[in-house]
């Protein structure tokens, strides 16, 4: 194989390579017209509400979906405010990434702005009882 070739090749692999890195799983929109008949129905909900634009949103998307996946049991969900700017002000959404826990009651009962480190969303999570 030529010189030429073996360049193309391991530039093809390092693209592939890079456009897989890329892709990392994060966890899938939610409609809140959705999302609100869960709450308040006998489990805790985690409601996450961001934007695909925010680099926190991303970090948290991505934790977020790890968690989802090694706890399918959970009510996590997540809100790309962009998409309902009028659910900002109902929501008193100040911030994004901003995230709320209800619990089985539907009763407000935490809310957090900004990125929350895996570890502490999982002591989270046990503390509210999902």
């Amino acid at each position: 194989m030529s010189r030429k070739k073996q360049v193309l090749k391991l530039l093809l692999i390092a693209a592939f390579a890079l456009n897989l890195h890329a892709q990392e799983e994060t966890i899938k929109e939610s409609s809140y017209n959705f999302t609100k008949i869960n709450i308040g129905k006998g489990k805790p909900n985690f409601l996450e509400i961001g934007s695909d634009s925010c680099h926190g949103c991303k970090v948290m998307g991505k934790t977020l979906y790890k968690v989802s996946k090694e706890n399918p049991n959970y009510n996590i969900d997540y809100i790309n405010i962009s998409k309902d700017r009028s659910l900002a002000q109902s929501l008193q959404i100040s911030m994004i990434p901003t995230q709320i826990i209800y619990d089985k009651n539907g009763k407000e009962v935490f809310r957090h702005m900004g990125v929350i480190p895996e570890t502490e969303l999982m002591e989270l999570l046990k503390t509210h009882k999902f």
